[in-house]
């Protein structure tokens, strides 16, 4: 009998224990939630930067003038004369010059053209002696000389300073000479003869030094020397009282010219980089 209420008695107390600790339970709060943690920032990729082109095309023009004061005449004489006349003297009076070209700019140092160059005509006087039957007779000789140059140039600069760009550079190419109303006047004889206005094709090269001045990036002026080797021209002159005409060569032509000159660079167009705002995701909380 014992034993029965001692066990009711456990019974009992087990099951006022359980309905206790599930009366605590239900009373108790939930856990907090875990520390929130905020997803990484996302942010635009960095804008492709395309760097400017250094090099780039342009346009030339020129003005100058050309100083030759001395010519190197030759006399061809005939094979059907003979006698003993030789030039004494030649000499070439100076001509202005008008130059136009396009180029590139490889870079800041380097640089390319091609120019067309017409030169105005330049005085030719000249004078020859010879002697016949014991008399000394004189040839007057006067006429123009008028060039056109086609050159393919190349230039170095040197570095720039306050916008000063000093610079060499050297040329080849093509000179086209004609002498213009090449005449002969015998003094005393009054002989007289007359050229045949002869042009002649002749390789032509150049040497250049001079300082350019950038006005604007795209903009610069340009002092310049040149030292121009044309080539020669040969004309032959025939006597108005008939004779065996006589070839005159004015030989190795070369010219000290100043040059004041101008060139416009083509505007180089480039992709300018595209910057975006930042990008922030929105944060939510499950």
């Amino acid at each position: 009998m014992v034993s029965v209420r001692l066990l009711i008695s456990a019974v009992a107390t087990s099951m006022l224990t359980t309905a206790a600790f599930a009366a605590d339970m239900a009373v108790l709060p939930p856990p907090p939630p875990p520390p929130y943690q905020p997803p990484p920032m996302v942010y635009a990729p960095p804008p492709v930067m395309v760097p400017q082109p250094l090099g780039g095309w342009y346009l030339r023009g020129d003005v100058g003038v050309g100083i030759t004061s001395a010519a190197n005449l030759e006399f061809l004489q005939n094979p059907l004369n003979s006698s003993n006349f030789a030039i004494q003297n030649a000499s070439m009076g100076d001509t202005t010059l008008f130059s136009a070209g396009v180029g590139y700019e490889f870079n800041n140092w380097l640089r390319f053209d091609v120019t067309g160059e017409y030169r105005t005509k330049s005085p030719i006087n000249a004078f020859g002696i010879y002697t016949f039957g014991g008399g000394t007779f004189v040839d007057t000789y006067q006429g123009f000389l008028k060039s056109t140059v086609f050159l393919a140039n190349g230039y170095i600069d040197l570095g720039t300073w306050d916008c000063l760009t000093p610079f060499v550079g050297a040329g080849v190419g093509v000179a086209y000479n004609t002498l213009d109303d090449f005449v002969d006047v015998g003094v005393p004889s009054a002989g007289s003869g007359i050229g045949r206005n002869s042009s002649n094709f002749n390789f032509a090269w150049a040497l250049h030094a001079g300082v350019s001045y950038a006005v604007t990036e795209n903009f610069s002026v340009e002092l310049a020397y040149r030292y121009l080797n044309y080539g020669s021209v040969t004309d032959t002159i025939n006597c108005t009282g008939g004779c065996n005409p006589d070839s005159y060569k004015f030989q190795n032509l070369s010219s000290n010219d100043l040059m004041l000159g101008v060139r416009w660079k083509f505007p180089v167009a480039y992709a300018q980089p595209q910057y975006q705002p930042r990008q922030y995701p929105l944060a939510t909380r499950d």
